[in-house]
C-alpha cells in the first residue's frame, strides 16, 4: 500500500517545508531552493507512478509540473500511513480470528469457550474491515494520483481537440492522396488502353484489306477487354462492393484469392463491425498485401482479424525480404486512415524480414 514509500515521502515533505519557509518571501532564494526540491518531487512521483502501475495496474498519463508533483507527495504520505494501519489491523484481526482454532486444537479444559468464540469473531470482523480498507485505500490512491499527476480537465479537452484537428487534417490529406492515386491509375493504365484501342479502331477503319481489318478488330477487342479489367481493378481499389454485399470476411477472402501468392485469412469476429471500421480494416489488409507482393517477394502472407473487448486487431504478416518504409505514401496513408478512427498502426519490417503490419481499431 505504499507504506515504505511514505517513510521516505514524509521526511521529504517536512524537509521541503523547512527549506522553503525561510525563503518564501524572497523570490530569488525561493527559486534556488525550489529547483532541487521540485526535481526530487518529480523523481518520487515517477516512482509512485511505477508502483501504481505494478501493484494496482493503474496507468496515469504523465502530465504534471514539478509543483503538482510536490503537492502530490505532500498528500500521498498520509495514504501510505493509512495503508500501514490497515495492514496492521488485518494482521491483528487474523491473529484473533485464528485463536479459536488453536484453542480447540491445543488447549484442554477451556472454562469459557464462549468468550473465545466471541474474540475470534471479533478478529474475523477486523479482517473484514481491513479488506474493505485495502480497497478503499487503493481507490484513494488512484484518485489522488489522477488528480495531481494526470492531466487537468481543461488540458485533457485541449489535447483531445488537438488530436481531432490533426486526425481531421489527416483524413483530408488521405482523401487527396487517394484522388491522386486514382488519377494516376487511370492515366497510366486505363487511359493508355483506351488510346491504344482508339488507334486500333482507326487503323481498322482505314484499312482496305479485309483480313488485316479483321486482325485489327480482334486486337481492338482484346484491348477493350484489358481496359475493362483495369477499370474494374481501379474500381475495386476505390471501394469493393463485396464489403457492402457480403461483409468484411468475404472481402478479405477476395483479397486473398486475387493475390499472386498464398494468403491465409484467420477471421475471428463474432459480429460484423461497423462500416467505417470494416472499411479501414479492409484497406489495411489490402494495402499491406499489395505492398508485400510488389516489394517483398514473399512465399506466404498471413492475415488475422480478432476482437478483444471493445478493440479490433488486424495484422498482416509476410515472410518476404522486409525493409518496408512506414513513412511511405501507402503505409503513411493507412496510418492516417486508422488514426481518424482513434486507432493505431504499427509496422515492424527489419531487413531480411519478416514484416508485420498491425492495426488496432475500435469495434464500434
Amino acid at each position: 500500500m505504499g507504506t515504505a514509500s511514505a517513510a521516505v515521502e514524509l521526511p521529504f515533505a517536512l524537509l521541503a517545508g523547512v527549506a522553503l519557509a525561510p525563503v518564501a518571501a524572497w523570490p530569488d532564494g525561493r527559486r534556488a531552493v525550489l529547483r532541487p526540491v521540485l526535481a526530487c518531487a518529480r523523481f518520487l512521483a515517477e516512482l509512485e507512478r511505477a508502483r501504481l502501475r505494478m501493484w494496482l495496474d493503474l496507468r496515469v498519463t504523465p502530465a504534471y509540473e514539478g509543483v503538482r508533483a510536490l503537492r502530490y507527495i505532500a498528500c500521498r504520505w498520509t495514504l501510505g500511513i493509512l495503508g500501514g494501519v490497515v495492514m496492521l489491523t488485518a494482521a491483528v484481526g487474523l491473529a484473533y480470528g485464528t485463536f479459536v482454532l488453536y484453542g480447540w486444537l491445543l488447549l484442554d479444559g477451556i472454562r469459557n469457550p464462549g468468550s473465545l468464540v466471541l474474540g475470534s469473531l471479533g478478529g474475523l470482523f477486523l479482517v473484514f474491515l481491513a479488506v474493505q480498507g485495502i480497497f478503499g485505500v487503493a481507490g484513494l490512491e488512484g484518485q489522488l494520483a489522477r488528480h495531481f499527476l494526470g492531466p487537468r480537465h481543461q488540458e485533457e479537452l485541449e489535447r483531445r481537440i488537438a488530436e481531432l484537428s490533426a486526425s481531421r487534417a489527416a483524413v483530408v490529406d488521405a482523401v487527396n492522396d487517394e484522388r491522386r492515386r486514382i488519377e494516376r491509375d487511370l492515366h497510366d493504365g486505363v487511359q493508355q488502353r483506351l488510346v491504344a484501342l482508339g488507334m486500333l479502331l482507326g487503323r481498322a477503319r482505314r484499312s482496305q484489306d479485309a483480313d488485316r481489318r479483321d486482325r485489327l478488330l480482334g486486337q481492338a477487342h482484346d484491348e477493350s477487354r484489358r481496359a475493362l479489367d483495369e477499370l474494374r481493378e481501379v474500381a475495386w481499389r476505390i471501394y469493393p462492393t463485396t464489403l457492402d454485399e457480403a461483409g468484411l470476411r468475404a472481402a478479405l477472402e477476395t483479397v486473398a484469392e486475387r493475390a499472386s501468392v498464398p494468403v491465409g485469412v484467420e477471421y475471428d469476429l463474432a459480429e460484423e463491425p461497423e462500416r467505417a471500421v470494416a472499411t479501414v480494416a479492409y484497406f489495411v489488409v489490402c494495402e499491406a498485401v499489395t505492398n508485400a507482393v510488389k516489394h517483398a517477394a514473399p512465399t506466404r502472407i498471413s492475415v488475422a482479424v480478432r476482437a478483444e473487448g471493445e478493440r479490433m486487431y488486424v495484422s498482416v504478416r509476410d515472410d518476404g525480404c522486409g525493409g518496408a518504409n512506414a513513412a511511405g505514401s501507402g503505409l503513411f496513408g493507412l496510418a492516417r486512415r486508422v488514426a481518424a478512427l482513434d486507432g493505431s498502426l504499427s509496422v515492424v519490417s527489419p531487413q531480411g524480414g519478416p514484416t508485420l503490419v498491425a492495426a488496432e481499431l475500435p469495434c464500434a
